[in-house]
């Protein structure tokens, strides 16, 4: 989209994207996601930002047991974990250099379009160098959910496993418990059966353009 100009702004404020390499995160990793122009990407691409208070579509929803290790906002200033989200809720691992994500981005969104009143979808951007590049495919799938950034993998400290590989899907029930799927889908169909059967719950169809009043 941008990615021209994010380069240049990136040579010309110096910003350190180093150290990552999908291996353990390296001691000195530092990936920036604050910086201004991403920040008007993300802004630009109508991508949310991260706020916990919006990530809860039950009022009896109970806080996810989760690692609670604070992350940045993909392209923001704002911070919040895992631990903020509160279930029913769908949080999606992905990286802009993940064949499967970017397939599966597009499906991921017409489930969030559709179903995000019943369900919250959450990003978390994982171990991915280049948080251009990452907004850049979420602005170009047509993304609006936010996204947690851990391009340094500061989750792989804690007690989550992320055998397999990306994409995979973390599902969050109600009661803050969770259960965990390699992701890899192409249809927004695929979604809403895993989460029903993750979840345990019924979906109500989704209103359609031009229905109702």
């Amino acid at each position: 989209m941008r990615a021209r100009t994010v380069a240049v702004s990136l040579l010309a404020a110096g910003v350190l994207l180093t150290g990552c390499d999908g291996g353990a995160p390296a001691a000195a990793c530092r990936v920036d996601v604050t910086y201004p122009d991403l920040i008007a990407d993300r802004e630009a691409a109508g991508i949310a930002d991260c706020d916990p208070d919006d990530w809860s579509t039950s009022a009896d929803g109970v806080a996810a047991d989760l690692p609670d290790v604070e992350l940045h906002c993909l392209g923001s200033t704002a911070t919040a974990s895992l631990a903020d989200v509160r279930g029913p809720a769908v949080i999606n691992f992905w990286a802009s250099n993940c064949l499967p994500c970017r397939e599966e981005l597009p499906a991921l969104q017409a489930f969030s379009e559709d179903y995000g009143d019943q369900v919250t979808v959450l990003g978390v951007d994982f171990l991915d160098s280049y948080p251009g590049a990452a907004v850049d495919l979420a602005a170009e799938a047509g993304v609006t959910y936010p996204s947690l950034a851990d391009g340094c993998g500061d989750l792989q400290s804690t007690d989550l496993v992320l055998n397999g590989g990306l994409p995979q899907f973390f599902f969050v029930r109600a009661d803050g418990s969770w259960t965990q799927r390699l992701g890899g889908v192409d249809s927004e169909r695929e979604i809403v059966d895993m989460v029903e059967s993750e979840l345990g719950l019924d979906l109500a169809a989704p209103a359609r353009k031009g229905e109702g009043s």
